[in-house]
């Protein structure tokens, strides 16, 4: 005797058999509309780029997922002190540069197509943005693409991911700098690319970290964990006056033809 299957598939319809051509019974239980609804996103998925964007972009309540190496990682609720006021001063500090910086373009917690294994939501990215310097760039679909200069983690319960699986991936890409600011250790670790391998900034005489990317992006890492942003900007202005940072912005004018 043919045994008989039942192949039930979640929905919400009202289940109904239908006969198979070879005589076995099928149970099939559809939608309404003929589809079946996109899963959740959550921590620990392991997907592709595509699927991952498929998901995301279906739960509009999820305000930052990631997808690096491969997996998912939701954020957890965001805390004042752990993240809201270091994220507000890293960004104020760096908007006075690029306000200063014509040339260069900022972005704040936006998705970046980094590869086919990452899709990754820096806190900020900072990247040259025309020219023959440019590496970086705004896809049809609004996302960053390319290999933005420098991408800065507010890091706090991600502090193992930002400096773990994640700086693989951008050092992997080309990403030419990658500040994260540790916020539980209270330290800033600063990195820039070289012959494949990121190594460490290390601050001058003063305690001043400087980028090599950017002349005239100076940091102090002691004023910035007192919360000193009066300090910080006042740095950052002192840089911005550099005759480095005057070349700099001439480098990145589009030249006439």
């Amino acid at each position: 005797m043919t045994s008989q299957v039942a192949e039930v598939v979640k929905a919400q319809d009202t289940p109904s058999a239908v006969k198979a051509k070879n005589g076995v019974s099928k149970l099939h239980v559809t939608k309404q509309n003929g589809t079946l609804p996109i899963p959740p996103l959550e921590s620990g998925d392991q997907l592709s780029r595509a699927e991952f964007e498929r998901r995301y972009n279906a739960h509009p309540e999820i305000k930052k997922a990631e997808l690096i190496e491969g997996v998912v990682y939701v954020s957890s609720p965001v805390r004042v002190r752990q993240h809201g006021t270091p994220h507000i001063h890293v960004s104020t500090w760096i908007g006075t540069y690029a306000a200063s910086t014509p040339g260069i373009n900022i972005a704040d917690n936006s998705t970046f197509r980094l590869d086919i294994d990452n899709e990754p939501q820096p806190d900020i990215s900072v990247w040259i943005e025309k020219g023959p310097l440019a590496r970086a760039f705004v896809d049809e679909d609004d996302y960053l693409a390319g290999a933005p200069e420098l991408l800065i983690e507010v890091a706090a319960s991600s502090a193992a991911l930002d400096l773990t699986a994640k700086k693989n991936a951008y050092r992997r890409n080309g990403v030419q700098e990658y500040l994260v600011l540790q916020v539980y250790e209270r330290k800033s670790s600063w990195f820039e690319w070289h012959e494949g391998e990121y190594k460490q900034i290390e601050p001058d005489e003063n305690g001043i970290l400087r980028s090599h990317v950017f002349p005239g992006l100076w940091f102090d890492s002691e004023k910035f964990w007192s919360g000193d942003l009066a300090g910080l900007l006042a740095l950052v202005q002192q840089g911005i006056a550099t005759e480095e940072h005057k070349a700099f912005v001439d480098s990145l004018k589009e030249k006439p033809v």
